[in-house]
């Protein structure tokens, strides 16, 4: 299924929280972990810089990101779709609200 030599790409789901920087988003995602000794669940939040072509992102948003090569120093992580907008806020087209 894959060539040789390429591994897929992985996807995550998270919650945009910060959108302070030009084609940037900072994007929270959430996961559940047990703990081994005392087998209560966790929750493991870790945050990635996003990169977001269109701008399109708003805070509050949940979007799905993809693993893609290193843009920047720290951004490796791209947004592949928005899932979910957020409520109230300004329509996205026109930027009036509603």
């Amino acid at each position: 299924m894959d060539t040789k030599g390429q591994k897929r790409k992985t996807t995550k789901v998270g919650t945009v929280i910060g959108k302070k920087m030009r084609k940037t988003v900072t994007v929270q995602v959430e996961r559940q972990v047990r703990h081994p000794l005392y087998k209560k669940i966790l929750r493991r939040k870790k945050t990635f810089l996003v990169h977001d072509e269109t701008e399109t992102c708003k805070v509050g948003d949940t979007v799905r990101i993809i693993e893609t090569r290193p843009i920047s120093k720290l951004k490796r992580w791209r947004v592949l779709e928005i899932i979910g907008l957020t409520s109230g806020g300004t329509d996205r087209e026109t930027g009036e609200r509603p």
